[in-house]
């Protein structure tokens, strides 16, 4: 035998050996997929909700869990005024308007609601995100983006500022640039000075 076909006949041993030495099925189960509930995480749970049905309104009937606990329902009012603000690990305007979120949370108190969803992302990617901007208000995980399909939304940051009654008053499309600004359409639209 020649030097060339020696070679291809070495390299298809070696080839075969290696395919009968392991398989994509070798034995070991895929690691079962991250829950919710499993993530630890400083953000606080969602709230809970009236029994009350939400007024019609553009937002898709959803159910999420919240990553600090509890469930957000978008078929059900909230009670109270509320921002929900939809947000991503992966979206560069976000990383800039997330504290915004939280310092529009803090002023809050229990007179508006606020409440993210973490959109299209990976729980532990969201959740590394939410720590590093110094986030604890609740948020819902989305990860396959049911409320941005939902409302026709394709970018980030989303904000949406919901009536008691589950009504949608605005949209806010892009990002909120400081608190003041949160606090303006708040009142505006909410009806809620801060």
């Amino acid at each position: 035998m020649s030097r060339g076909p020696r070679a291809l006949v070495a390299v298809l041993a070696v080839g075969l050996a290696l395919l009968t030495g392991c398989t994509s099925d070798d034995g070991q189960a895929d690691p079962p997929a991250q829950q919710v509930a499993d993530v630890a995480t400083d953000l606080t749970p969602c709230p809970a909700q009236p029994d009350t049905p939400a007024a019609a309104s553009d937002l898709p009937a959803v159910s999420l869990d919240c990553l600090g606990g509890g469930t957000l329902d978008l078929t059900r009012a909230p009670g109270v005024p509320t921002v929900l603000n939809l947000w991503a690990s992966w979206c560069g305007p976000c990383r800039e308007e997330l504290p915004l979120v939280q310092q529009l949370a803090d002023a809050a108190g229990d007179r508006v609601r606020v409440i993210g969803v973490a959109s299209k992302d990976g729980m532990p990617q969201a959740t590394s995100f939410a720590a590093d901007a110094g986030t604890t208000f609740a948020s819902a995980f989305d990860g396959d983006g049911e409320v941005m399909t939902g409302m026709g939304v394709n970018n980030l940051p989303h904000t949406v500022f919901i009536a008691a009654d589950g009504s949608v008053a605005y949209f806010q499309v892009g990002p909120v640039h400081s608190l003041q600004e949160f606090e303006e359409l708040v009142a505006t639209h909410l009806g809620v000075q801060l």
